[in-house]
C-alpha cells in the first residue's frame, strides 16, 4: 500500500478580498494545513475612523486559525516568530509588504506569490486597476516564486482572463481571486508531483502597477469616450471617478461621483467636453472628446448614490 503523502504545512500571509478568497481555496484543499496567517494591522477607516480588520484576518479567525500582525519584518523578532511556525511554503496574496530576504529563506520548500496579471506586465499593487485602465482586453493570474523584488521571482504557472467590455474592477477582481485560488491549489498539485518548472521573466517586457491614489478618480473629459468608460471602471469603487460640476445658487464647486456608464452617439461640432448635455432617456449625457458619456447613477459630496434623473430634476433644474 502506498505511503500517504505528508500534507503541506503552509504560512498564509495576505490582507484583502482578493486575499481571503485565496485562503478560502487553500484551506479546502485537503494536501496541506495552514499553521498560522499573517496580515496587515488593524487599520482606522470610514467616517468615525475606527479600526477594522482585514478581511483575511476576519476569515482566518472564523477558522481558527492563529492570526499574527506585525508591522513589517525589520525587527529581527518578527522573522523569528514566523520561523517557529517551521513551514515547508509561505503562500502570499495581496500582502501589501515586499519581503526580505531574511522572511524568503525560513520555509523549507521557498514562498510562492499568488499576483493578479500576467507577469512580467503589471507588478505592482493595483495591477487589476491598471490592466482596465490601459484598456487591456486579457489579463490573468501568475503563481510565481518569491524573490527579494516586487513581482520579479520566477513564473511557476499562469492563466490568462478576458477582461468585459463594461467589466468594472470590482467585477474583474472576483474573477480573478476565484481563478487565482484555482490555479494556487493546480500549482502546489504539480509541485507535488515534480511537474513544476520556474521560467525566469522577461525584465524587457516588465511593466508596473502602482498603487491607485484618490487624485487619479478625477475624469478628464477631453479624452476620447473609450478612455473616459475605461477610467471610470477601473476606479471602480475605489477611490470612484469624479467631476466637479460648477452649480447651485451660490455656484459652489460641487464633486460629483460618477457610477461606470456606457458610451454613447458621436457629437456634433463644437460640443465642448465636460458638457453636460441633458438627460438621454434616463441616462445623464456629458460630451467627451469624440462622443457622449452616458451615465445611469452618480453621487454628489455627502449625499447618497442617485439616478441620474433624479439628479438632473434635483440639482441642474434649480
Amino acid at each position: 500500500m502506498a505511503e500517504k503523502k505528508k500534507a503541506l504545512r503552509i504560512v498564509f500571509l495576505g490582507t484583502p478580498g482578493f486575499a481571503a478568497v485565496v485562503l478560502k481555496r487553500l484551506l479546502a484543499w485537503p494536501g496541506c494545513e495552514v499553521a498560522a496567517v499573517f496580515t496587515q494591522p488593524d487599520r482606522p477607516s470610514g467616517r468615525g475612523r475606527k479600526l477594522h480588520s482585514s478581511e483575511v484576518k476576519t476569515l482566518a479567525l472564523d477558522k481558527g486559525l492563529q492570526v499574527f500582525q506585525p508591522e513589517n519584518f525589520k525587527d529581527p523578532k518578527n522573522v523569528h516568530l514566523l520561523a517557529d511556525l517551521k513551514p515547508d511554503l509561505l503562500v502570499t496574496a495581496a500582502y501589501g509588504l515586499i519581503l526580505p530576504r531574511a522572511v524568503l529563506d525560513v520555509p523549507r520548500i521557498y514562498a510562492l506569490n499568488v499576483h493578479a496579471s500576467l507577469l512580467p506586465k503589471y507588478r505592482g499593487a493595483a495591477p487589476i486597476q491598471r490592466a482596465i485602465l490601459a484598456g487591456e482586453l486579457v489579463t490573468g493570474v501568475t503563481i510565481m516564486r518569491m524573490d527579494p523584488g516586487m513581482d520579479t521571482g520566477p513564473i511557476l504557472l499562469q492563466r490568462a482572463m478576458g477582461i468585459g467590455a463594461d467589466e468594472t474592477a470590482e467585477d474583474l477582481h472576483d474573477g480573478l481571486a476565484e481563478l487565482g485560488g484555482e490555479l494556487l491549489v493546480e500549482a502546489l498539485e504539480r509541485m507535488g508531483e515534480g511537474r513544476l518548472t520556474a521560467i525566469p521573466q522577461d525584465q524587457a517586457k516588465a511593466t508596473y502597477a502602482p498603487r491607485l491614489t484618490k487624485a487619479e478618480g478625477e475624469i478628464d473629459w477631453s479624452r476620447p469616450a473609450q478612455e473616459v468608460h475605461n477610467h471610470i471602471r477601473a476606479m471602480y469603487p475605489w477611490p470612484g471617478a469624479y467631476f466637479y460640476w460648477q452649480g447651485g445658487v451660490r455656484k459652489k464647486s460641487l464633486r460629483i461621483t460618477v457610477h461606470p456608464g456606457r458610451i454613447g452617439d458621436e457629437l456634433e461640432r463644437g460640443a465642448v467636453p465636460g458638457t453636460i448635455l441633458g438627460l438621454s432617456g434616463k441616462d445623464l449625457s456629458i460630451a467627451c472628446a469624440d462622443r457622449a458619456y452616458l451615465v445611469s447613477r452618480l453621487t454628489p459630496e455627502g449625499k447618497k448614490s442617485m439616478s441620474s434623473e433624479a439628479f438632473y430634476n434635483g440639482y441642474l433644474n434649480k
